[in-house]
């Protein structure tokens, strides 16, 4: 029975089929793809100011008086063209002073000629007194041979002895009085000189009696009356030029340094007298827009300078934008004027660059998913260069022509299979903009007036929109 039990055993075992196995494997998920290339890449970011004028021109009393005259467009709102005396200071005491000054430097050239005129004349005398001793010589010479010869007598020779004594103390006075001349002469000059230099004073003092505008402006502010007194650094009027005027517009340092990413790397010479060139060579383009004003309401600028300190409590650099003749091309209700005090925008915008460019939205904590040429899931780290709104340039990472998914995966597993198609317009931002070609991206700087000033200075850096 054993032995029967153990052969059917067999013989069952050996008929028995094995186990079918079936072949499975993890189904393709579709996944939404764009093709990475590198593209010409503009930053633009946003900051906001106030309108100043670029100069502004006190008009302040150089010297005391009345005031004589006021131009009638001298108030608030006027506009007076260059080179328009606007102010006049009673000049009857100034112009007494500098008749008076005159008077003094005519009676000096005056004194000046006469001695020059006496000099003149003591030389002529000095020649004669000298022809007259050398005749007293030769006629002393003569009597004193005479005298030899015994046929005069001795008071004779000593006559003519005391002659020629009188006529050498002639020429000694006349030639002392001949040496004075010089300095008399040379105090003449310093008196005249002196009162020159008077007139000339007293010529710029009366011209100080009018105010003069240096260029075309616009009175902002005049407190002044035709008869009212004035004393010396009283500020009569202020007015502004209407070539130009300035925007401060102040730039988080983080916007700072995405907007000079086109110059990463190169040496910048920032010493005083190099700032211009400095400029020249960041390549930077502004514009100026109205906040809450028309879409025409758009001016071109350009960057003067910046400033040259940080603000500690909102961790800003200041911008100083320049719009030059603000007050042409003027559309009523489209295009106003820009006035002082105005608040306004600035687009800042750096040179476009080469630069691989992907959605923010495709960075997964640092690391970017690629379809691999088997059509398996990549999951690549990324060195990134910055982020800026909805988009972030790539340093390293990431090759051209590889194929980066745009949309969330769930699960996450590298070496997966993945079929992709390719991103519709409204998933990739970049094939969306205007160029395909160029990457445009913002980012706005919040006012520093929405700032909140409780809040510590990490969470101000987070109210900036496109850095959340």
């Amino acid at each position: 029975m054993v032995a029967i039990g153990i052969a059917g055993m067999l013989l069952m075992k050996s008929m028995k089929q094995g186990i079918q196995h079936d072949k499975t494997a993890m189904p393709a998920k579709l996944v939404d793809v764009i093709s990475i290339k590198q593209q010409d890449f503009n930053a633009t970011v946003t900051a906001y100011g106030n309108i100043e004028p670029a100069v502004m021109f006190e008009g302040k009393a150089e010297l005391s008086g009345k005031i004589s005259y006021v131009h009638p467009e001298l108030k608030s709102g006027g506009a007076i063209s260059a080179g328009t005396v606007v102010v006049r200071i009673n000049a009857e005491d100034y112009e007494v002073s500098l008749n008076q000054t005159k008077a003094d430097l005519a009676s000096s050239q005056s004194q000046l000629k006469q001695l020059e005129q006496e000099k003149n004349s003591t030389r002529q005398s000095l020649k004669l007194a000298k022809d007259n001793l050398d005749l007293g010589k030769q006629e002393l010479t003569r009597i004193e041979s005479v005298w030899k010869k015994r046929l005069i007598s001795r008071s004779t020779l000593d006559s003519e002895k005391q002659k020629v004594l009188q006529l050498r103390q002639n020429v000694e006075d006349l030639q002392g009085k001949l040496n004075t001349y010089s300095n008399r002469l040379n105090n003449a000059k310093a008196q005249i000189d002196r009162s020159q230099q008077q007139v000339k004073g007293k010529k710029t003092t009366l011209q100080r009696t009018e105010i003069i505008l240096p260029f075309d402006a616009r009175i902002s502010s005049a407190s002044l009356d035709k008869g009212e007194f004035v004393s010396v650094g009283t500020t009569l009027f202020e007015a502004i030029n209407t070539d130009g005027v300035e925007v401060q517009a102040e730039l988080p340092i983080k916007n700072m340094r995405i907007l000079l990413s086109a110059s990463n790397g190169n040496t910048l010479n920032l010493q005083s007298n190099n700032t211009q060139n400095v400029l020249k060579q960041l390549q930077l383009k502004a514009q100026v827009k109205l906040v809450g004003g028309h879409k025409n309401a758009v001016w071109d600028a350009k960057v003067i300078r910046f400033s040259e300190s940080i603000d500690p409590k909102h961790r800003t650099l200041a911008v100083t934008i320049l719009v030059e003749n603000p007050y042409e091309n003027i559309i009523v209700g489209e295009h106003p004027p820009l006035l002082k005090g105005m608040y306004v925008a600035v687009e800042l915008s750096s040179p476009s660059f080469k630069a691989i460019v992907i959605p923010r939205k495709a960075i997964h904590l640092g690391r970017a998913y690629i379809i691999n040429s088997a059509g398996q899931l990549e999951i690549r780290p990324l060195d990134i260069r910055f982020k800026q709104g909805n988009i972030a340039v790539i340093n390293a990472g990431l090759a051209v022509g590889e194929q980066l998914i745009v949309n969330d995966l769930m699960p996450v597993i590298e070496g997966m299979p993945l079929t992709p198609q390719v991103s519709k317009p409204k998933l990739n931002i970049l094939e969306n903009s205007p160029n395909a070609d160029t990457a445009k991206s913002r980012l706005k700087a919040v006012p520093l007036s929405e700032r909140s000033s409780d809040k510590n200075t990490d969470n101000k850096d987070s109210a900036i929109e496109g850095e959340k």
